[in-house]
Protein backbone atom coordinates (compact mmCIF):
# COMPACT_ATOMS: atom_id res chain seq x y z
CA UNK A 1 0.00 0.00 0.00
CA UNK A 2 1.08 3.35 -0.81
CA UNK A 3 0.36 6.72 0.53
CA UNK A 4 1.53 9.38 -0.83
CA UNK A 5 0.65 13.33 -0.57
CA UNK A 6 0.39 15.73 -4.04
CA UNK A 7 2.14 18.72 -3.67
CA UNK A 8 5.01 20.61 -4.90
CA UNK A 9 7.83 18.74 -4.26
CA UNK A 10 10.37 20.99 -5.44
CA UNK A 11 13.52 21.50 -3.54
CA UNK A 12 16.17 24.92 -2.89
CA UNK A 13 19.64 24.77 -1.65
CA UNK A 14 19.31 24.64 2.31
CA UNK A 15 17.95 21.70 3.97
CA UNK A 16 15.47 23.35 6.69
CA UNK A 17 14.20 26.26 4.06
CA UNK A 18 13.35 23.53 1.78
CA UNK A 19 11.52 21.62 4.27
CA UNK A 20 9.37 24.87 5.01
CA UNK A 21 8.72 25.88 2.00
CA UNK A 22 7.05 22.62 1.45
CA UNK A 23 5.04 22.52 4.42
CA UNK A 24 3.79 26.15 3.78
CA UNK A 25 3.02 25.68 0.06
CA UNK A 26 0.60 23.17 0.85
CA UNK A 27 -0.07 25.74 3.65
CA UNK A 28 -1.06 27.98 0.54
CA UNK A 29 1.70 29.83 1.46
CA UNK A 30 4.47 30.26 -0.99
CA UNK A 31 7.57 32.73 -0.58
CA UNK A 32 10.62 32.46 -1.92
CA UNK A 33 13.64 30.77 -0.22
CA UNK A 34 15.18 33.92 0.73
CA UNK A 35 12.62 34.97 2.62
CA UNK A 36 11.74 31.47 4.44
CA UNK A 37 15.66 32.82 5.77
CA UNK A 38 15.11 35.76 6.77
CA UNK A 39 11.70 35.35 8.21
CA UNK A 40 13.19 33.02 10.31
CA UNK A 41 15.93 35.42 11.50
CA UNK A 42 18.33 32.81 10.13
CA UNK A 43 21.67 34.27 9.60
CA UNK A 44 24.40 34.13 12.37
CA UNK A 45 27.90 32.62 12.67
CA UNK A 46 29.67 30.60 14.73
CA UNK A 47 33.81 29.30 15.22
CA UNK A 48 33.11 26.36 16.48
CA UNK A 49 36.32 23.63 17.98
CA UNK A 50 37.21 21.69 20.52
CA UNK A 51 39.36 19.14 21.44
CA UNK A 52 36.86 16.46 20.48
CA UNK A 53 36.59 17.72 16.67
CA UNK A 54 38.93 16.63 13.94
CA UNK A 55 39.15 20.27 12.95
CA UNK A 56 37.18 23.91 13.52
CA UNK A 57 34.02 24.36 12.07
CA UNK A 58 32.88 27.55 10.51
CA UNK A 59 28.78 28.01 10.76
CA UNK A 60 26.90 30.72 8.82
CA UNK A 61 23.69 30.70 10.73
CA UNK A 62 21.03 29.92 14.08
CA UNK A 63 21.09 26.59 15.44
CA UNK A 64 19.31 24.11 13.48
CA UNK A 65 15.43 24.09 13.88
CA UNK A 66 15.83 27.28 15.15
CA UNK A 67 15.05 29.25 12.42
CA UNK A 68 11.92 26.81 12.19
CA UNK A 69 10.72 28.40 15.33
CA UNK A 70 11.90 31.68 14.67
CA UNK A 71 9.50 31.45 11.37
CA UNK A 72 6.36 30.15 12.85
CA UNK A 73 6.47 33.02 15.63
CA UNK A 74 7.16 35.40 13.25
CA UNK A 75 4.09 34.11 10.53
CA UNK A 76 2.00 33.35 13.48
CA UNK A 77 1.92 29.90 12.28
CA UNK A 78 1.09 26.86 14.65
CA UNK A 79 4.07 24.47 15.39
CA UNK A 80 3.57 21.27 16.80
CA UNK A 81 6.60 19.30 17.41
CA UNK A 82 7.01 15.79 18.67
CA UNK A 83 9.84 13.68 19.75
CA UNK A 84 9.87 10.78 21.77
CA UNK A 85 12.49 7.59 22.58
CA UNK A 86 10.71 5.13 20.87
CA UNK A 87 11.29 4.52 17.69
CA UNK A 88 7.39 2.82 16.84
CA UNK A 89 6.09 6.33 18.82
CA UNK A 90 8.45 8.14 16.11
CA UNK A 91 7.15 6.51 13.04
CA UNK A 92 2.67 6.90 14.74
CA UNK A 93 3.63 10.37 14.41
CA UNK A 94 5.02 10.54 11.26
CA UNK A 95 2.52 8.39 9.51
CA UNK A 96 -0.97 10.19 11.73
CA UNK A 97 -0.61 13.47 9.51
CA UNK A 98 0.50 12.13 6.07
CA UNK A 99 -2.33 9.54 6.62
CA UNK A 100 -4.61 12.52 7.26
CA UNK A 101 -2.97 14.74 4.13
CA UNK A 102 -0.59 16.43 5.83
CA UNK A 103 3.18 16.58 5.07
CA UNK A 104 5.62 16.17 8.00
CA UNK A 105 9.16 17.59 8.63
CA UNK A 106 11.67 15.75 10.15
CA UNK A 107 14.69 16.48 11.95
CA UNK A 108 17.97 13.72 11.44
CA UNK A 109 21.08 12.38 10.72
CA UNK A 110 21.63 12.83 7.02
CA UNK A 111 24.69 10.30 7.43
CA UNK A 112 22.14 7.09 6.99
CA UNK A 113 20.02 8.43 3.93
CA UNK A 114 20.57 6.00 0.79
CA UNK A 115 20.48 8.62 -1.51
CA UNK A 116 22.74 11.06 0.38
CA UNK A 117 25.74 11.40 -1.41
CA UNK A 118 28.41 12.71 1.39
CA UNK A 119 28.93 10.36 3.99
CA UNK A 120 28.88 12.44 7.28
CA UNK A 121 27.46 12.75 10.31
CA UNK A 122 24.96 15.43 10.69
CA UNK A 123 22.23 15.68 13.19
CA UNK A 124 20.53 18.66 12.40
CA UNK A 125 19.64 17.42 8.65
CA UNK A 126 16.39 18.85 8.25
CA UNK A 127 13.67 17.02 5.11
CA UNK A 128 9.98 17.15 4.68
CA UNK A 129 8.37 13.77 4.45
CA UNK A 130 5.02 13.59 1.89
CA UNK A 131 4.71 9.75 1.79
CA UNK A 132 5.46 6.46 1.78
CA UNK A 133 4.78 2.26 1.47
CA UNK A 134 6.10 -1.01 2.81
CA UNK A 135 9.32 -0.63 1.89
CA UNK A 136 10.58 3.36 1.28
CA UNK A 137 9.20 6.66 2.42
CA UNK A 138 9.23 9.77 -0.04
CA UNK A 139 11.01 12.69 0.98
CA UNK A 140 12.16 16.11 -0.23
CA UNK A 141 15.78 17.29 0.20
CA UNK A 142 17.69 20.01 -1.31
CA UNK A 143 18.19 20.35 -5.02
CA UNK A 144 21.82 19.57 -4.88
CA UNK A 145 20.37 15.89 -2.96
CA UNK A 146 17.51 15.47 -5.41
CA UNK A 147 14.92 17.17 -4.73
CA UNK A 148 11.95 14.41 -4.30
CA UNK A 149 14.04 11.79 -3.07
CA UNK A 150 13.24 7.98 -1.47
CA UNK A 151 14.66 6.56 1.31
CA UNK A 152 14.40 2.68 2.61
CA UNK A 153 12.24 2.69 5.75
CA UNK A 154 15.53 0.86 7.63
CA UNK A 155 17.64 3.98 6.40
CA UNK A 156 14.84 6.75 7.51
CA UNK A 157 14.37 4.66 11.23
CA UNK A 158 18.41 4.91 11.34
CA UNK A 159 18.38 8.43 10.54
CA UNK A 160 15.80 9.22 13.52
CA UNK A 161 17.47 7.54 16.10
CA UNK A 162 20.94 8.40 15.54
CA UNK A 163 22.26 10.55 18.58
CA UNK A 164 25.31 12.82 18.15
CA UNK A 165 25.55 16.69 17.87
CA UNK A 166 22.73 18.56 17.00
CA UNK A 167 20.86 15.57 17.06
CA UNK A 168 17.16 15.36 18.14
CA UNK A 169 14.87 12.40 19.63
CA UNK A 170 12.98 11.45 16.22
CA UNK A 171 11.89 14.81 15.92
CA UNK A 172 8.90 15.62 13.60
CA UNK A 173 6.85 18.62 13.34
CA UNK A 174 4.07 20.08 11.45
CA UNK A 175 3.32 23.76 10.28
CA UNK A 176 -0.50 25.15 10.67
CA UNK A 177 -1.29 28.82 8.79
CA UNK A 178 -4.10 30.53 10.35
CA UNK A 179 -6.54 31.40 8.96
CA UNK A 180 -5.96 35.29 8.40
CA UNK A 181 -1.79 34.85 8.59
CA UNK A 182 -0.06 38.15 8.93
CA UNK A 183 1.22 39.60 6.00
CA UNK A 184 4.73 38.28 5.22
CA UNK A 185 5.47 42.26 4.41
CA UNK A 186 4.72 43.33 7.79
CA UNK A 187 7.00 40.97 9.53
CA UNK A 188 10.21 42.05 7.63
CA UNK A 189 11.35 44.79 10.12
CA UNK A 190 11.10 42.81 13.29
CA UNK A 191 12.73 39.62 11.74
CA UNK A 192 15.74 41.29 10.07
CA UNK A 193 16.08 43.80 13.81
CA UNK A 194 15.89 40.57 15.91
CA UNK A 195 18.36 38.88 13.72
CA UNK A 196 20.71 42.15 14.10
CA UNK A 197 20.23 42.27 17.83
CA UNK A 198 21.20 38.63 17.92
CA UNK A 199 24.35 39.16 15.79
CA UNK A 200 25.33 42.20 17.58
CA UNK A 201 25.38 41.35 20.46
CA UNK A 202 26.69 37.80 20.84
CA UNK A 203 26.92 35.78 24.55
CA UNK A 204 30.52 34.34 23.52
CA UNK A 205 33.02 35.67 21.68
CA UNK A 206 33.01 32.42 19.19
CA UNK A 207 29.59 33.81 17.81
CA UNK A 208 28.18 36.93 15.84
CA UNK A 209 30.83 39.78 14.57
CA UNK A 210 33.22 39.32 17.41
CA UNK A 211 33.07 35.28 16.23
CA UNK A 212 34.15 36.30 12.73
CA UNK A 213 37.02 38.32 14.42
CA UNK A 214 38.11 35.81 15.64
CA UNK A 215 38.29 33.38 13.16
CA UNK A 216 40.10 36.06 11.05
CA UNK A 217 42.75 35.64 14.15
CA UNK A 218 43.06 31.42 14.51
CA UNK A 219 42.34 30.34 10.50
CA UNK A 220 45.91 31.79 9.78
CA UNK A 221 47.11 28.83 12.11
CA UNK A 222 45.20 25.82 10.36
CA UNK A 223 47.47 23.89 8.60
CA UNK A 224 49.39 23.52 11.98
CA UNK A 225 45.64 22.05 13.33
CA UNK A 226 45.81 19.24 10.86
CA UNK A 227 48.17 16.37 10.09
CA UNK A 228 46.02 15.83 7.01
CA UNK A 229 45.81 20.15 5.16
CA UNK A 230 44.78 18.76 1.68
CA UNK A 231 41.90 16.95 3.05
CA UNK A 232 40.66 19.35 6.32
CA UNK A 233 40.50 22.90 4.62
CA UNK A 234 39.30 21.94 1.19
CA UNK A 235 36.55 19.88 3.09
CA UNK A 236 35.96 23.36 4.97
CA UNK A 237 35.81 25.37 2.45
CA UNK A 238 33.35 23.14 0.65
CA UNK A 239 31.33 23.03 3.70
CA UNK A 240 30.99 26.93 3.44
CA UNK A 241 30.17 27.03 -0.44
CA UNK A 242 28.19 23.59 -1.18
CA UNK A 243 26.89 22.73 2.18
CA UNK A 244 23.46 23.81 1.62
CA UNK A 245 24.55 27.45 2.59
CA UNK A 246 23.39 28.67 -0.97
CA UNK A 247 26.82 29.91 -1.36
CA UNK A 248 28.96 32.30 0.54
CA UNK A 249 28.18 30.96 3.88
CA UNK A 250 24.64 31.79 3.64
CA UNK A 251 25.26 35.54 3.25
CA UNK A 252 24.00 34.98 -0.69
CA UNK A 253 20.48 34.00 0.66
CA UNK A 254 20.75 36.97 3.45
CA UNK A 255 21.57 39.45 0.51
CA UNK A 256 18.33 37.95 -1.91
CA UNK A 257 16.68 38.85 1.22
CA UNK A 258 17.22 42.21 1.54
CA UNK A 259 17.11 43.13 -2.18
CA UNK A 260 13.45 41.32 -1.45
CA UNK A 261 12.45 43.15 1.30
CA UNK A 262 14.15 46.57 -0.94
CA UNK A 263 11.13 46.00 -3.42
CA UNK A 264 8.70 46.21 -0.57
CA UNK A 265 10.22 48.60 1.97
CA UNK A 266 11.32 52.08 1.14
CA UNK A 267 14.30 52.09 3.40
CA UNK A 268 17.87 54.32 3.14
CA UNK A 269 19.28 51.10 6.13
CA UNK A 270 17.60 48.26 4.33
CA UNK A 271 19.55 49.23 1.34
CA UNK A 272 22.42 49.71 3.35
CA UNK A 273 22.10 46.52 4.60
CA UNK A 274 21.87 45.08 1.45
CA UNK A 275 24.63 46.46 -0.19
CA UNK A 276 27.00 46.19 2.76
CA UNK A 277 25.92 42.16 2.17
CA UNK A 278 26.63 42.00 -0.94
CA UNK A 279 29.81 43.34 -0.17
CA UNK A 280 30.17 40.29 2.04
CA UNK A 281 28.78 37.57 -0.07
CA UNK A 282 31.56 38.40 -2.56
CA UNK A 283 34.15 37.93 0.16
CA UNK A 284 32.77 34.95 2.16
CA UNK A 285 33.70 33.13 -1.27
CA UNK A 286 37.03 34.51 -1.53
CA UNK A 287 37.54 33.42 1.76
CA UNK A 288 36.55 29.90 0.87
CA UNK A 289 38.65 29.75 -1.75
CA UNK A 290 41.72 30.85 0.06
CA UNK A 291 41.48 28.22 2.66
CA UNK A 292 41.33 25.85 -0.66
CA UNK A 293 44.61 26.77 -1.94
CA UNK A 294 46.06 26.81 1.24
CA UNK A 295 45.46 23.46 1.86
CA UNK A 296 46.49 22.25 -1.47
CA UNK A 297 49.43 23.95 -1.99
CA UNK A 298 50.32 23.74 2.07
CA UNK A 299 51.76 27.11 1.72
CA UNK A 300 50.13 29.50 4.89
CA UNK A 301 50.27 32.57 3.12
CA UNK A 302 46.29 32.45 1.46
CA UNK A 303 45.38 31.59 5.31
CA UNK A 304 47.25 34.90 6.28
CA UNK A 305 45.00 36.29 3.55
CA UNK A 306 41.82 34.83 4.64
CA UNK A 307 42.45 35.94 8.31
CA UNK A 308 42.49 39.80 7.04
CA UNK A 309 39.78 39.50 4.67
CA UNK A 310 37.72 37.99 7.86
CA UNK A 311 38.71 40.76 10.00
CA UNK A 312 37.09 43.01 7.39
CA UNK A 313 34.12 40.83 7.05
CA UNK A 314 33.80 41.32 11.11
CA UNK A 315 33.53 45.02 10.24
CA UNK A 316 31.50 44.92 7.41
CA UNK A 317 28.71 42.93 8.81
CA UNK A 318 28.70 44.68 12.05
CA UNK A 319 28.75 48.16 10.00
CA UNK A 320 25.47 46.46 7.83
CA UNK A 321 23.39 44.88 11.35
CA UNK A 322 24.27 48.17 12.93
CA UNK A 323 21.90 49.94 9.90
CA UNK A 324 19.35 47.26 9.66
CA UNK A 325 18.80 47.74 13.48
CA UNK A 326 17.80 50.69 13.21
CA UNK A 327 15.00 49.72 10.88
CA UNK A 328 12.65 49.15 14.18
CA UNK A 329 13.35 53.44 14.87
CA UNK A 330 12.87 54.55 11.04
CA UNK A 331 10.29 56.97 10.33
CA UNK A 332 8.92 56.01 6.37
CA UNK A 333 10.43 58.68 3.78
CA UNK A 334 8.38 61.39 2.52
CA UNK A 335 7.72 61.61 -1.34
CA UNK A 336 7.59 65.11 -2.99
CA UNK A 337 3.87 65.90 -2.01
CA UNK A 338 5.12 65.41 1.57
CA UNK A 339 2.87 61.96 2.41
CA UNK A 340 4.84 59.48 3.92
CA UNK A 341 5.50 56.65 1.58
CA UNK A 342 3.81 53.24 1.78
CA UNK A 343 5.55 50.04 2.21
CA UNK A 344 5.80 49.06 -1.83
CA UNK A 345 3.18 46.50 -2.70
CA UNK A 346 4.36 44.01 -5.58
CA UNK A 347 1.67 41.39 -4.86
Amino acid sequence: MTTVIDLDVRGTQHCETTALGVLLRHQGLDLSEPMLFGLGSGLSFIYWDSKNMGFPFLGGRVKPFDLTRNLATTLGLELLVQETTSPRRAWENVVAPIDAGHPVGLQLDSYHLDYFGSKVHFGGHVVAMYGYDDRDAYLVDTDQQGGAVSTSLASLAEARAARGPMAAKHRSFTLTAPGNPSSPRDRIVPAITACADAFLNPPIANLGHRGIEKAGKLVRTWLQRTDAPQRDLPQAALLMEKAGTGGALFRNLYRDFLAECSQQLDSDHLRTGHRLYTEAATLWTEVAALITKAGESGDAQPLVQAGTILRDLSRIEREAMQALRCLGSESPHANAHGVPNQPRNTA
